[in-house]
């Protein structure tokens, strides 16, 4: 049955059918686009100084209703706007209460060259972080911590996995993205720009304080950050110029991936800054 000229589209028709696929990285990869849910990811992917072509919105009539700002920011935008069911949207969102509204974006990441000619002066590479919650926060942390970009070199988790999209809260349209580049090639490049590159690591044998109080994050740097299980392999860390601890003041045994990071690119951060 055709669908009907005014309200909701089914869930069968074509466009949700394609948008559907896009759950999976093959599909991502070959549409080259992703989805993006909840409305302060969609608001940010909608922003007109943002880095993202979004290609359609999806959204119940509920959340159009509490939203009209995005609404009306797709439509000057020529973005199309399609109102489904809560049903028919439910089969594109992976959370358990979907917040009712859903972005079909153009990827967005870029290649390691160009951002090697932009000079930047503080970049995180995770190198081989499997987990999307892990790296979108890490991206959100850099983002935070004014970094100008985020590399995922070797097998590093798709960032346009759905988890990784929310755990950024929309970080990933502030920054340049690199993706698919080997950890060592990521690392020569950033190094062949001027940054230094510090690896952070547990087991390091120089710690961030003393690198803070002797001045030796106030250059470019690029923090190179490891697996969640089993962090940094001899043969990355070989490649850093050092290799850097967070110190542990207190009692806990150690830092999560995401946490470490925050703490080393604040750091840099922080540095950076004029006295």
């Amino acid at each position: 049955m055709p669908a009907p000229a005014h309200g909701p589209l089914p869930p069968q028709h074509k466009r949700v059918a394609a948008a559907r696929r896009l759950r999976k990285r093959a599909f991502r990869a070959g549409d080259r686009a992703f989805l993006v849910e909840g409305p302060q990811a969609v608001r940010e992917a909608l922003a007109p100084d943002g880095p993202a072509a979004v290609h359609e919105v999806f959204v119940v009539p509920e959340a159009a209703g509490r939203h009209p700002e995005l609404v009306a920011a797709a439509e000057a935008a020529g973005v199309p706007v399609t109102r489904l069911t809560a049903t028919a949207l439910a089969g594109l969102t992976e959370t358990v209460t979907p917040q009712g509204v859903v972005a079909v974006c153009g990827l967005l990441d870029v290649p390691l060259a160009g951002v090697v000619e932009a000079r930047p002066r503080l970049v995180a590479v995770l190198a081989q972080v499997r987990d999307p919650g892990n790296a979108g926060t890490v991206i959100r942390a850099a983002d935070a911590a004014g970094a100008d970009a985020v590399v995922l070199a070797g097998a590093s988790v798709d960032p346009y996995n759905g988890k990784c999209v929310r755990a950024s809260a929309g970080s990933l349209f502030h920054l340049p993205i690199v993706t698919g580049v080997p950890v060592a090639d990521a690392v020569a490049g950033l190094r062949a720009a001027g940054l230094q590159v510090l690896a952070a690591d547990g087991a390091g044998e120089r710690d961030l304080d003393d690198l803070q109080d002797g001045r030796a994050l106030a250059g470019p740097t690029a923090w190179l950050f490891g697996n969640e299980a089993w962090g940094l392999p001899p043969e990355v860390r070989a490649l850093a110029d050092a290799v850097v601890r967070v110190p542990i003041h207190g009692r806990a045994e150690s830092l999560n991936l995401a946490t470490a990071a925050a703490v080393c690119l604040y750091a840099s951060a922080r540095a950076h800054r004029p006295c």
